[in-house]
């Protein structure tokens, strides 16, 4: 016989939908002769009919794919949505170079390896965009023996 009626009334005193509705299969004869909403109840209080737990969505593989993109897998061109330009845009670009440019000249500063002036005239090279990395300001600096006499 079928037991549509009673998972529909579980399903319904138990606030769950009728996919998550557990039937115990060597009672199958005790839920059949349910009819009431009562007799359902009763048989829900004895664990004859219990709810099934929620479904959730697992993060394992996820988790996976985030420990391999931190090693550079599956990062390649293929994989890209956005620009180069979207991705990082370009202004935090500029700011994380210059910043890293105006420290190295500080130091430099600091340290006594430049004149103030000197500073002063790379620092506007540095805010014109003349230099692409700090490796590049070390080698203007060496070719142009800016650096100071020992």
């Amino acid at each position: 016989m079928s037991l549509k009626n009673q998972r529909r009334l579980a399903a319904k005193l138990l606030k769950v939908g009728e996919n998550r509705v557990w039937i115990d299969p060597a009672r199958v004869g005790d839920v059949e002769v349910a009819i009431t909403r009562e007799d359902v109840r009763r048989l829900i209080h004895e664990g004859v009919i219990q709810s099934r737990p929620e479904a959730g969505i697992s993060r394992a593989r996820a988790r996976v794919q985030h420990e391999r993109k931190k090693l550079g897998r599956g990062r390649g061109s293929g994989s890209r949505k956005g620009s180069k330009g979207a991705r990082t845009p370009t202004k935090e670009l500029w700011m994380k170079r210059v910043r890293a440019l105006r420290r190295q000249l500080k130091g430099l500063r600091d340290r006594r390896a430049i004149t103030p002036r000197i500073h002063q005239q790379l620092y506007r090279m540095v805010k014109g965009g003349a230099f692409k990395s700090v490796a590049h300001l070390e080698q203007y600096i060496e070719a142009h023996k800016l650096a100071r006499r020992r």
